[in-house]
């Protein structure tokens, strides 16, 4: 493939790559740079992302805060590659490109107060999780909808997951895995220690969360939305932000529907 000339991103449909630091996605990067005239992320129509889910998960981040969404299909160059579609060295990018099926998702809106009263708005991708900052047990009121569902949640925190990030953290605390086109919310608790038999709930994902933090001067929490961290929280608001909502762009045969009712079998 590497003789081959160059095929040229159609006028409408220009596009650019988001590749991870790993060496094995620069090595893909490599082989795909010879294949296509790029266009830079700013200039793109749609984006090609090659590393794996953390690297997509980058890449939509970084689309969110430049205010500029687009298509994304992924190459797999990482490990699970949950979110990713599968690379080999003949693949043809536009081919694969012209025949990809879309499948929408939005992330959860964060408004996470600390107890000094600053307000820090981010978005969640995958979750929104509550983490005890020290060795004392979280103290956590939960609220969907205004309306106060669990007045004391103890345990080492909560977290709120969309279908995308149902498969990540959530389904290691023993969350419920989320089909992508469910509109469901998965609320998971993390080590509860009390209730001790409340194993979470399963959300319209049109609800709106709220995390109260109780005693945080004795009993510390972070909130952690994706990748960014904000300590000593007071409050969290949450809800899906459907302004933003994102296009994942699949091979026809990657099966996505079959890997998500896969994973809930796999020892």
């Amino acid at each position: 493939m590497g003789d081959n000339p160059p095929v040229e991103a159609t006028p409408d449909r220009r596009l650019a790559l988001f590749v991870s630091t790993a060496p094995r996605a620069q090595e893909v990067a490599a082989v795909l740079r010879g294949t296509v005239e790029w266009a830079t992320l700013e200039e793109a129509d749609i984006v090609v992302v090659i590393g794996g889910d953390g690297t997509m998960l980058d890449a939509l981040h970084h689309m969110i805060d430049t205010g500029r969404v687009r298509p994304v299909y992924g190459v797999n160059a990482g490990t699970v590659g949950f979110l990713m579609n599968r690379y080999h060295r003949a693949m043809n990018i536009i081919d694969r490109l012209a025949h990809a099926r879309p499948i929408a998702v939005s992330p959860l809106a964060v408004e996470a107060v600390t107890r000094s009263g600053r307000t820090h708005r981010m978005f969640a991708i995958n979750e929104l999780s509550l983490l005890r900052e020290t060795r004392q047990t979280a103290k956590i009121e939960i609220s969907v909808n205004d309306r106060v569902r669990l007045p004391e949640l103890a345990g080492d925190g909560v977290l709120l997951a969309t279908p995308v990030g149902s498969t990540a953290y959530n389904y290691s605390a023993s969350g419920p895995i989320l089909p992508l086109d469910s509109q469901m919310l998965a609320l998971t608790p993390i080590s509860p220690f009390r209730p001790r038999r409340w194993k979470g709930a399963i959300l319209p994902d049109r609800s709106r969360v709220t995390f109260r933090v109780l005693e945080p001067d004795k009993r510390p929490v972070s909130a952690v939305a994706d990748q960014r961290e904000v300590r000593n929280i007071a409050e969290v608001r949450l809800a899906i932000a459907r302004e933003q909502e994102m296009t994942l762009l699949f091979d026809p045969h990657h099966a996505l529907d079959e890997r998500i009712v896969a994973e809930q079998f796999a020892h």
